[in-house]
């Protein structure tokens, strides 16, 4: 038994020596550039591509088996207008043999120099990167499908010595779109590549010819079945002006992944990126100084099936916005947030209005373009949402507005904001609105109620104007189909009420507007306070019919007075036409005053724009009620006509009434 063991001792002792020969010897007897050609013929056969490699191929077997070349070129199938799908610098690689048959890794180093990729899409929407497939025979009928076995990797060591990518180059061109993305200067070290190693990472890039970095530490990855914890802590710069560090944990890597990161975005201005960029800045804003300031940080952690962002902060400018936000089963959005914004001036995010007169305030009048825009709400269809906005306080169109709440929620195309109130000047809104997409064209229903609201104001911060002060109340019922202004005007219906109490309006007296014309209508120079009209109550009932609202019933009481007005105002061409009429109060009394008052009452006609209305003397009106009540026939006007002077012009001027009457 001993002699048989000493001689099988003494033949592997022998063959190994042979072994380890012929890898030592073999290399310097074989001409590897002499296959080079055969080399290159099987590979161009396999991939069905030309395919070349440069003269410098060299070889070695051990201790470390390695390879190096340069010059190598992988070419594009036809129909591709470049010509080159890959091609490498040069290439070197020595990993050590005998530790492969224990399933270690050791790599002395892995150096690739010039690499260079293009990715191309061409018109008829084939990719490059894009080979055939083989054939394969369908499995053997009984024969037992593979069982899942124990998911691990597939090695128990691995040692890189060095691991280093220069200057790589990778060209993103799709001709169906027009798309074109160049990533230059690309290059990656690894350091301490290993199982049981934090591995250092530094990777840079130019996109566009516009710097982006990676740095930090990936690991230890650990020799285990791939459920273990992975730590990343690293940092990503872009453009030297971005910088946000990432720092957690990635679990379950080869069965179910998972992962915990801490995201920080330290400050930095999206004003000076776009001008890295050399562009100019896509946003014209009435502030020119906002958007200098920027920051975020929160904590995001999921899996291939969800994602959770919790404790979110996002710093605009002077705003903080503190949100959390998770979404799951990605091919139906299932969305549930929460966002919650301190102070936000809106207004200076807003373009700049334009200036009266000037070429945009007339572009803005032009009529909208026929046609429906083409959107496509399949996505908003697959939506769950669920989710609330709540804003402390903020401003827009010059109104400020405190504890804004609104709570969404949609499913199946069909989203419902409820409830939605804000607390603004004394008052507070409240409502509700539903808009459906389950169309191809939007629809949409509200609901509004408005309590305790200081109409002046409200008015003066929104428009500028003091006209008008008093307690407002509304109620309001609206529905409306379309996707533009235009259409949304045309198709507005529904039905409100809006009442002021204890007010005035500013600028007219329309009591004197009712009692004396001349004055009233400014037919004499101006003097004295400003007018104005105190009133205890106006109230305004309506109906909006496919963009046309119908007054009847609006009703004025003043103290010497009392209007009623009726007439249109359409929201299309922003048109007015109504009519008040002025009913006299004989006394104040009970109110400080038993004075009685009386004059002759004038309806009032108001026309013009929105923007400009325009308001006249109904004289026709005046005219025709004064003949009603006999006003030819009084003794007063008939002592003036029977004057000789009178008579003459007798004639011409019943013509002149006629004439009148028919123009008013």
């Amino acid at each position: 038994m001993k002699g048989i063991l000493k001689w099988t001792a003494a033949v592997t002792v022998v063959l190994l020596v042979l072994i380890v020969a012929v890898l030592l010897i073999v290399p310097h007897f074989i001409d590897v550039k002499h296959y080079r050609p055969l080399i290159e013929k099987q590979v161009s056969k396999a991939t069905g591509r030309s395919f070349t490699i440069g003269e410098d191929l060299r070889f070695s077997l051990f201790p470390w088996a390695g390879l190096s070349f340069s010059d190598l070129r992988l070419g594009n199938p036809p129909g591709f207008a470049e010509s080159d799908f890959v091609t490498v610098g040069s290439f070197d690689a020595r990993v050590k043999l005998l530790p492969l048959l224990f399933r270690e890794i050791e790599v002395q180093r892995f150096i690739l120099k010039k690499p260079r990729i293009v990715l191309v899409r061409n018109r008829e929407g084939h990719g490059n990167w894009e080979f055939p497939r083989e054939k394969t025979g369908e499995p053997a009928k009984g024969a037992p499908p593979e069982e899942a076995g124990e998911i691990g990797l597939p090695i128990k060591s691995l040692e890189v010595g060095a691991f280093d990518i220069e200057n790589g180059t990778v060209l993103l061109a799709d001709h169906t779109s027009g798309l074109e993305k160049e990533v230059t200067d690309i290059g990656l070290v690894l350091e301490n590549l290993s199982l049981d190693k934090a591995i250092g990472v530094s990777l840079s890039a130019r996109v566009d010819g516009n710097p982006v970095s990676l740095k930090g530490t990936v690991g230890p990855v650990g020799p285990g079945t791939g459920t273990g914890t992975i730590p990343v802590d690293i940092v990503l710069a872009l453009l030297d002006e971005i910088h946000v560090a990432v720092k957690g944990e990635i679990e379950s890597t080869a069965a179910d992944p998972r992962f915990r990161l801490a995201l920080n975005g330290d400050r930095f201005s999206p004003r000076r990126v776009f001008e890295a960029l050399g562009k100019p800045f896509p946003v014209n804003t009435a502030d020119p100084g906002v958007l200098s300031g920027a920051s975020f940080t929160a904590t995001v952690q999921g899996s291939p099936a969800s994602v959770d962002v919790s404790g979110g902060t996002i710093v605009l400018d002077d705003t903080t916005v503190n949100f959390s936000l998770k979404a799951r089963e990605f091919s139906r959005p299932d969305v549930t947030f929460d966002f919650h914004v301190d102070k936000i001036d809106l207004d200076r995010y807003l373009p700049p209005k334009p200036e009266a007169g000037s070429g945009k305030a007339q572009e803005s009048k032009e009529p909208v373009p026929a046609g429906e825009p083409d959107i496509d709400y399949g996505p908003l269809r697959r939506l769950v949402l669920d989710g609330q906005l709540r804003v402390d306080a903020y401003k827009v169109a010059g109104a400020r507005m405190e504890d804004l709440l609104v709570r969404i929620r949609g499913n199946n195309g069909v989203f419902n904001a409820d409830p939605m109130q804000v607390s603004l000047y004394g008052g507070n809104v409240s409502g509700e609105k539903t808009v459906d997409v389950r169309g191809r064209v939007p629809k949409a229903a509200a609901r509004l109620s408005v309590r305790g609201l200081q109409a002046g104001p409200l008015l003066e911060d929104v428009l500028k104007k003091d006209f008008l002060e008093g307690l407002a109340t509304a109620d309001l019922e609206m529905s409306l189909t379309g996707m533009t202004a235009a259409q949304i005007k045309k198709s507005l219906n529904g039905e409100g009420s809006v009442k002021f109490n204890d007010g005035a309006v500013k600028g007219i007296d329309l009591a004197a507007m009712a009692r004396n014309v001349k004055t009233a209508f400014g037919m004499e120079a101006p003097g004295g306070p400003r007018p104005r009209t105190d009133f205890a109550e106006v109230t305004v009932p309506f109906t909006v019919t496919d963009g046309l609202v119908n007054v009847s019933g609006a009703a004025m009481k003043a103290p010497f007075i009392r209007l009623e007005a009726a007439g249109k105002a359409n929201l299309v061409d922003e048109t007015l036409d109504f009519r008040v009429v002025p009913k006299a109060v004989a006394t104040i009394k009970g109110q400080g005053d038993d004075v009685a008052r009386s004059g002759l009452l004038v309806p009032i006609l108001v026309s013009g724009t929105f923007e400009k209305p325009v308001f006249m003397p109904d004289l026709k009106s005046l005219l025709q009620r004064e003949i009603d009540k006999g006003l030819l026939e009084k003794e007063p006007v008939k002592k003036l006509l029977e004057k000789e002077e009178i008579k003459q012009i007798e004639e011409p001027v019943k013509t002149l009434l006629k004439d009148l009457m028919k123009k008013q």
